[in-house]
């Protein structure tokens, strides 16, 4: 299901160059919930420099949450949540791939609230495709369809997809420390 990444840098004569053009190597849909499809694209360090010279694919290794004023830019593709209903869904299994699919990620959701969870980012969410609701910690909801952003600052959320057909949402994490 390989999404493109087209990695534009600067080559050692400083002229504009793609280093990297290929599927992204952090790009997999779960077993367990089929068509639930994350995305991890490309990240930064909180100190990124440009400039001549060959760029790293620092993807392959990389956590899914960025470290302070880092950034991750990922593609999720959200399956129905009807699925989860479903007699064959094991939730184990399903917690299990998880995380081992999103280090990082998957310790910042709650295991008594299904699907809620906090990071300490700045996130973009862009819904590309699709319908989606954002449930606040305080159980108010937000619709979301194509095209719509949200802002998040470091708040307790869970994406529900109550439609009946997948949504796919673009992210960008940037990484924040959390004033207590």
């Amino acid at each position: 299901m390989g999404i493109r990444r087209v990695i534009v840098s600067n080559g050692p004569d400083g002229k504009s160059t793609v280093q990297i053009d290929g599927d992204a190597p952090r790009s997999s849909e779960l077993s367990s919930l089929p068509g639930f499809a994350p995305t991890l694209l490309w990240t930064t360090p909180g100190d990124p420099t440009v400039g001549a010279g060959a760029v790293a694919d620092p993807t392959p290794s990389a956590r899914w949450m960025p470290a302070p004023g880092g950034t991750h830019l990922m593609i999720v593709t959200f399956p129905p949540d009807s699925l989860m209903m479903r007699p064959e869904f094991d939730p184990m299994a399903y917690g299990a791939e998880l995380g081992a699919t999103l280090p990082g990620l998957v310790d910042t959701f709650e295991p008594d609230s299904p699907g809620m969870h906090t990071t300490d980012s700045v996130d973009y969410d862009v819904v590309l495709d699709g319908e989606i609701v954002l449930e606040l910690d305080d159980g108010q909801t937000v619709e979301l369809k194509k095209h719509d952003v949200v802002v998040q600052h470091g708040t307790r959320h869970a994406w529900r997809n109550v439609s009946d057909r997948p949504v796919t949402m673009l992210f960008v994490l940037v990484g924040a420390n959390r004033n207590s």
